[in-house]
């Protein structure tokens, strides 16, 4: 028998989503291998479009997840990474120049321009989720991953900032909190994400991620390896079961399962001819009886798929507008990629990328996690990639120029020049 891996870190992370609150705990081996020791999902309580609405009932689902994950590890673990898609996500890029004069760039003047960058932050009582260098620039070259060595007049970089609104984003972190789990960071969603479906080539070429959950949709575009735009649209995929739930007066848990084994985004010939039953094999046969239905209970599967694509007519209408609002609709800039990412709850929908494709006129790809040794195939699908991606951003440690700034401080003391060298070594890895 092999002997088991040895595990070097072990990484804790809890998604919280306006469908269901997931968990997992996963370990890199010595040998740089991620493993998935364990992960669970129930329920969300308490949550609503990503905002808490519950303390006691977003404290008691968190508790819940984590304690199916550590079973099935079997191992506990103290703190935890959060990943959070509501709260007032914002993104923006902040550009920051100093002067160099001609000369030959050294590692002090990068010291120099994150520091610049650390102090202009100006969130405007915003919280700051990230401030990550994205790329440098000088002289009206763009896009430099590593400017030492070269000349310039003027050195610049850009820092993708995330915002997040201060208060909802402190009663996330206080739900963890109160679950007796102490918070190692909070990752707008949207990053941790992308680290789960997008190739490091996707990043730089340009591409949209559009993840598609219960309650919001967020809409993101990368470009040049890093995350260059966000918007949040309030609609998701329970928006869909609320209107089939409506259309035939029927319960939300009735019309979850028909939209989730009968519905598709695309309509055949032979939908009209195919009757649904509205009722599952251990339903109470004296439920609601489905508006339009026949002596059985069962609907024409044609009239589900029109609510459904009447939803979805709206929602990819909205994810058009922000993709153009984001620069990713015209001809150049971010849009060189086109390639579109669904992933999400929502993105489980059978046929939804062949309409998003013929809806918004680009490539349209599903995005799942990675196939992460150790990580059960019920959480190999689009809804569990924002939790993949988190123990993944943990791991990779991402450069955040607040942290960088504070270290630089230092820099008069060998000690402090040989740190300079290490989170240079650092950048040079992450870029």
């Amino acid at each position: 028998m092999a002997s088991q891996p040895r595990i070097s870190r072990v990484f804790g992370a809890v998604n919280i989503g306006s469908f269901r609150i997931s968990a997992m705990i996963a370990g890199l081996t010595e040998s740089g291998e991620m493993l998935v020791l364990g992960s669970g999902h129930r329920a969300a309580q308490g949550i609503k479009r990503g905002y808490v609405t519950s303390m006691e009932e977003a404290t008691y689902a968190v508790r819940d997840a984590i304690e199916r994950a550590e079973r099935l590890a079997g191992t506990h673990v103290a703190s935890v990474w959060i990943g959070c898609s509501g709260a007032g996500l914002a993104s923006q890029i902040q550009p920051v120049e100093i002067d160099i004069g001609g000369r030959r760039i050294e590692e002090e003047d990068i010291e120099h321009l994150l520091v610049a960058a650390r102090d202009s932050l100006e969130p405007d009582g915003r919280m700051v989720l990230h401030a990550q260098p994205a790329c440098y620039f000088l002289d009206g070259a763009d896009g430099v991953a590593n400017p030492r060595g070269l000349h310039a007049e003027r050195l610049g970089v850009d820092i993708h900032v995330m915002l997040a609104d201060g208060a909802p984003m402190r009663n996330v972190t206080e739900a963890v909190q109160n679950a007796h789990l102490e918070v190692e960071g909070v990752v707008a969603s949207p990053l941790a994400t992308g680290y789960a479906c997008l190739t490091a080539e996707e990043r730089d070429l340009g591409v949209a991620l559009v993840e598609f959950g219960a309650e919001v949709t967020n809409v993101s575009v990368y470009t040049g390896g890093m995350l260059v735009g966000l918007a949040a649209i309030p609609r998701g995929s329970g928006d869909i079961t609320d209107s089939i739930a409506s259309a035939f007066g029927i319960k939300r848990f009735q019309a979850e399962r028909l939209k989730c084994v009968h519905g598709s985004a695309i309509a055949s010939p032979a939908d009209h001819r195919e009757m649904v039953p509205v009722n599952g094999p251990g339903d109470d046969s004296s439920g609601p009886i489905a508006r339009g239905s026949d002596d059985r209970n069962r609907i024409p599967r044609s009239e589900l798929i029109g609510v459904i694509t009447g939803e979805l007519d709206q929602l990819i209408g909205e994810v058009g507008r922000a993709l153009e609002s984001l620069g990713f609709s015209g001809g150049g800039g971010a849009a060189r990629g086109r390639q579109v990412v669904l992933t999400g709850g929502g993105a489980e929908l059978a046929g939804l990328a062949d309409y998003a494709q013929s809806a918004l006129g680009k490539p349209v790809r599903i995005g799942r996690p990675p196939q992460l040794k150790g990580l059960p195939e019920a959480h190999s699908v689009p809804g569990f990639a924002t939790l993949a991606g988190l123990v993944l951003y943990a791991a990779a440690d991402p450069i955040d120029i607040r942290t960088v700034g504070s270290r630089f401080q230092s820099t008069s003391t060998v000690k402090g020049v040989a740190m300079v060298q290490r989170v240079w070594s650092a950048m040079k890895e992450y870029f």
